[in-house]
């Protein structure tokens, strides 16, 4: 019980820090915390508008945090989420273009995200078989791999694949588009949020069955916390790294359909713009939580959004510091208490 309240009370005390250190940054550039704070409040949850951004920006962060916290369950730090993403967005926008116009919706859309999730999961699967087979380190492995395909992605984009003048692909055809939540629902009003929120739903679902409630999950926690003991008892640790690895990637990739089906409708340069290493901070504020992630990935949404909508008053840049922030007081706020504890 003491376990699960200070699992609980570490990531509010975190944020409560965060906010309160940020307050001292936002006074050094002159302006006031609280009625930054309050404008930040009422232009991100106060409007429907702002709620659908948050909704839109959260649903990447969803599917990205899960590809780190998936692997984190076997003691995996899976960093290249980025890499994974970016595959998974070019898969997506190319076959999505490639599709005949008379493809019907559900076809179209199954198969954009199908590949979206192919080329995620292989880049991680890649790194996990390097982890299996020749012991290299899945950090290295998962960052170095994310430079080899951002780059073969940009040149696929340059010199093949863009659209003659400009730097995005062909637009995919108009059945494999997902559609706006405020066109289905009349919800968040002009808002990009779209279908694709239920991808991040059922990924979140997915991975806490997954993992709490399956032979394999247990297995794979198993491994994670003493691989030895584990294989004493005839778990397979190999084929669990590859697995989680896999299953992670994949979700990773399936953030393309956020990004590609429901928004932009083709891939072009910058179109993740750092969401793949900004889901490692949503999964460590989740403790790995599959169900948690969804509330972290809103936090952070409300954080990126709010620090746009102030920009006028403050540097954005000083919302990227609670970010940070709050990642270091998660840390160091579990070794503080059991520090005092003792």
């Amino acid at each position: 019980m003491q376990k699960k309240t200070a699992t609980l009370l570490t990531p509010i005390l975190a944020i409560a820090s965060a906010i309160l250190l940020s307050a001292l940054f936002i006074l050094l550039t002159g302006r006031d915390p609280l009625m930054i704070y309050r404008k930040m409040f009422m232009m991100t949850v106060g409007t429907e508008y702002g709620a659908g951004q948050i909704v839109f920006r959260g649903t990447s962060l969803v599917l990205t945090g899960l590809a780190v916290a998936i692997p984190f369950k076997v003691k995996l730090f899976n960093i290249g989420g980025e890499g994974q993403l970016l595959a998974g967005a070019l898969a997506a926008a190319a076959v999505g273009a490639a599709l005949p116009v008379e493809t019907h919706p559900l076809a179209a859309i199954t198969l954009c995200s199908g590949a979206a999730a192919i080329a995620g999961s292989s880049v991680a699967l890649l790194a996990g078989w390097l982890k299996v087979r020749h012991g290299v380190n899945e950090v290295i492995s998962t960052i170095m791999l994310s430079f080899i395909v951002q780059a073969f992605v940009n040149y696929l984009l340059t010199w093949h694949m863009a659209v003659p003048s400009t730097v995005h692909t062909a637009e995919i055809v108009e059945s494999a588009k997902l559609p706006l939540l405020d066109g289905l629902t009349g919800w968040l009003k002009k808002s990009p949020a779209n279908l694709s929120v239920l991808f991040a739903i059922a990924g979140a679902v997915f991975s806490y069955v997954l993992l709490f409630k399956s032979r394999t999950g247990y297995e794979m926690r198993a491994v994670g916390i003493g691989p030895e003991a584990a294989g004493y008892a005839g778990i397979d640790a190999n084929r669990h790294i590859l697995l989680s690895m896999a299953v992670g990637g994949a979700m990773a990739g399936l953030a393309a359909t956020n990004l590609v089906l429901g928004y932009k409708h083709y891939y072009e340069a910058g179109l993740t713009s750092g969401v793949g290493f900004m889901g490692i901070a949503v999964a460590l504020l989740a403790n790995a939580h599959p169900l948690w992630t969804g509330a972290s990935a809103l936090l952070f949404g409300v954080l990126e959004y709010g620090g746009l909508t102030v920009n006028a008053y403050v540097p954005k840049d000083v919302f990227m510091i609670v970010q940070a922030i709050t990642i270091l007081m998660i840390l160091m706020l579990p070794k503080i208490l059991s520090r005092k504890k003792a």
